[in-house]
């Protein structure tokens, strides 16, 4: 990783630490390892310590000070809730997007969607999760609204670990590239209310998809806590 730009060399780290406690590597309330981690991902503390704050603004991790950055699950209850805000502000985003789109950001969200495609074309999990990301960023930036594309970029960073723990699901990003191309065709009709409707059931987490995503959830949870009976 030493070749690589620092803020890209934090994000790859971020990701990794997500992704490993998500899926339960840590239990809850373990300490990050600086030393150990920082060995791991042969980096200096300062990325990892980057990644760490970022972790925390996710709501990952503790920073606690002068004892270092500790893991920590939100509740169940907690994460549905942040999905079911998530949800509306999205919509929102699509609505105002569907009414204001430009020749340009229908261009750039279309070629999102086939960073999409390509990435499900090729079960390349990370490339969807990526260009999900830029999928989603370009429709909060095609509002006209600012303030909104802000919260919903703040909002969908927080939930990063968790919807990519969702896209995890069996059957769950085929599912996702057909609900981006029915948005797609929303926001180019300027169907506002098609769109709405689209963005607030595309990301709420309700009926099967809440069952999957707890059980998923609580399998990561359980996970990590056998990982550390088997350390003890």
């Amino acid at each position: 990783m030493t070749d690589i730009p620092l803020d890209r060399r934090t994000d790859q780290i971020r990701e990794a630490l997500e992704e490993m406690i998500v899926e339960g590597h840590f239990p809850d309330g373990t300490r990050l390892d600086e030393v150990s981690l920082a060995e791991q991902f042969h980096v200096s503390r300062t990325p990892l310590r980057e990644a760490f704050q970022s972790l925390a603004a996710s709501g990952l991790v503790e920073l606690r000070l002068r004892r270092g950055a500790f893991v920590r699950f939100p509740a169940l209850e907690d994460v549905i809730e942040m999905f079911d805000v998530m949800a509306e502000i999205e919509a929102m985003c699509g609505r105002y997007a569907a009414r204001r789109m430009t020749a340009e950001a229908e261009a750039e969200i279309a070629a999102a969607l086939v960073g999409c495609e390509k990435a499900f074309a090729a079960d390349d999990f990370d490339g969807y999760y990526h260009a999900n990301h830029e999928f989603h960023a370009l429709i909060y930036r095609a509002s006209g609204n600012r303030f909104l594309a802000g919260e919903a970029d703040r909002l969908h960073r927080r939930l990063k670990p968790f919807r990519r723990l969702q896209l995890r699901l069996r059957g769950r990003m085929r599912e996702s590239l057909k609900e981006h191309r029915l948005i797609f065709e929303a926001l180019v009709a300027g169907d506002e209310v098609k769109v709405t409707a689209l963005m607030r059931d595309h990301v709420a987490v309700q009926g099967d998809r809440f069952n999957d995503l707890a059980a998923q959830y609580r399998r990561s949870i359980g996970a990590a806590g056998g990982r550390q009976k088997e350390r003890a």
